[in-house]
């Protein structure tokens, strides 16, 4: 997609911001108040079952690993005396496709394994992980380059694939799923404030409040 070299950013990039912000507030969030009661289910006769919040702290945890990613690659880009590099070195650009090579293969399999009421969800569960998808693909070329178009891309593509398969051919029980669950909420949520909100000199507020609007419409509508 040629439009994610251009800056500033398209509109269908502040248009996609706005469905994975909804989908995360609206859809993904509040999930995570069942996935707690799976949890709590399974660790019935289990020390932990006095810690509160599990799930929760997943979602943190995953938070918490992308946004060190993310430092990590912004200290790489910088050399000894403090100016800006264009390129990550090449440890830590493996460091951070694996990172997103795993968030992918997670969301593919999720895509098997999600308890979906209607084909509405699957459809609108596929609309925004594919603009996210999108989104984070515009932000690894950003901060790889090169390398990340010979090697990542690829890589990248094929995880969800991966994670399909993977869901089609295994079997995982509900304690499993809600854990992955809440992971890649809390990756989504990192994502969508770190590259999904726009700056200032690269938004289009009325793109952006249209794909919050509409999404948000949809998913009260199903």
């Amino acid at each position: 997609m040629q439009f994610v070299n251009k800056v500033p950013r398209s509109k269908f990039l502040s248009f996609s911001a706005g469905v994975s912000v909804s989908y995360v507030f609206v859809d993904l969030l509040p999930k995570l108040n069942e996935y707690q009661q799976i949890i709590l289910r399974n660790l019935q006769n289990s020390v932990w079952r006095n810690i509160e919040n599990h799930i929760y702290i997943v979602a943190l945890l995953g938070l918490v690993i992308f946004y060190s990613l993310e430092r990590l690659v912004k200290v790489s880009k910088k050399n000894l005396y403090n100016k800006e590099i264009k390129e990550t070195n090449l440890s830590v650009f493996w460091i951070h496709i694996s990172a997103f090579t795993v968030y992918n293969t997670i969301i593919g399999y999720l895509l098997v394994k999600e308890q979906f009421e209607n084909y509405f969800g699957i459809l609108f569960y596929f609309l925004a992980l594919s603009v996210h998808l999108v989104t984070n693909d515009w932000s690894l070329r950003r901060d790889h380059m090169k390398i990340y178009d010979q090697y990542g891309r690829y890589i990248l593509t094929l995880a969800p694939v991966i994670g399909w398969i993977i869901g089609v051919t295994t079997e995982v029980n509900e304690f499993v799923l809600s854990v992955l669950q809440a992971f890649i909420a809390g990756g989504v949520v990192l994502n969508a404030l770190k590259d999904e909100l726009p700056e200032e000199q690269e938004s289009s507020l009325s793109s952006f409040l249209s794909g919050v609007i509409g999404y948000t419409f949809l998913l009260l509508l199903i």
